[in-house]
């Protein structure tokens, strides 16, 4: 990929301030665009300033916003603010989410409130504010879980809260085609992030190490490019849901 691929284009990324987010802002920035940075609380600041920072060692230019994604009038200010910093937003990408693994009896309505607030309200207000906000051409991601393919127990919250994101998208896909706007969801398996080890034992990160090739977890370098690539070379993909996972699952 040329490393002017993204030279001033305006990217906005939801839970962009570390992780995967992190790394796809810093390669973003490397090729010259200019990246929104969305955080959530402020636990995450630090971390967003940091990414930010990125910008003035490297081609692209940088902000951060925080945001509370559940909010519709706040997935509208994060649009406002990358249309104010930078003008029309070519790429968004949200890469948010909350994960639980509890078996259904333990589940309480709170809980089952925040999961779909968190993986399918706030993905949908997402992508319904970009639909209006992207430059025709433009392009949609939405990062979604390869647990979309499993079946096992544990994750009915999480991974069901994460289903309307295919359905979203193709509606969405449908509804954009006519301004050439792609949308997609990459789904990848289980990433090696801090985000991942809260919700399982040893004894389940082994076996899920396990189901993929290497015996590895899947990296966040391994779906990075995997994003780029949808965001310029593969506009012919819409609609469509990507399980990257070395083989973790399929359907």
């Amino acid at each position: 990929m040329s490393d002017t691929k993204f030279r001033d284009k305006v990217v906005v990324i939801a839970g962009g301030a570390k992780n995967l987010g992190g790394l796809l802002t810093s390669h973003f920035l490397e090729q010259g665009a200019r990246v929104l940075v969305h955080y959530h609380s402020d636990s995450s600041r630090e971390d967003a300033e940091k990414t930010v920072n990125l910008g003035s060692n490297l081609d692209g230019e940088a902000a951060a916003v925080q945001a509370d994604l559940t909010k519709p009038a706040q997935v509208k200010k994060l649009f406002d603010e990358a249309e104010n910093r930078f003008g029309p937003v070519d790429i968004a990408i949200n890469t948010t989410g909350m994960v639980l693994r509890k078996p259904i009896a333990e589940i309480d309505e709170d809980e089952y409130d925040s999961m779909f607030d968190i993986n399918a309200k706030a993905a949908f207000f997402f992508i319904q504010q970009a639909g209006k906000r992207l430059k025709d051409h433009g392009k949609i991601i939405s990062i979604g879980t390869s647990l979309q393919a499993a079946f096992t127990d544990g994750y009915s919250t999480y991974a069901g809260a994460k289903a309307p994101l295919e359905h979203f998208t193709r509606a969405a896909a449908k509804e954009l085609a006519d301004r050439q706007i792609s949308v997609n969801v990459v789904a990848p398996g289980p990433m090696d992030t801090p985000f991942f080890y809260p919700q399982e034992t040893p004894e389940r990160v082994d076996f899920h190490k396990s189901q993929a090739m290497g015996n590895q977890l899947t990296q966040i370098e391994d779906i990075a490019p995997i994003i780029e690539f949808l965001s310029a070379d593969g506009a012919w993909f819409t609609g469509q849901t990507l399980f990257p996972n070395g083989g973790y699952t399929t359907r």
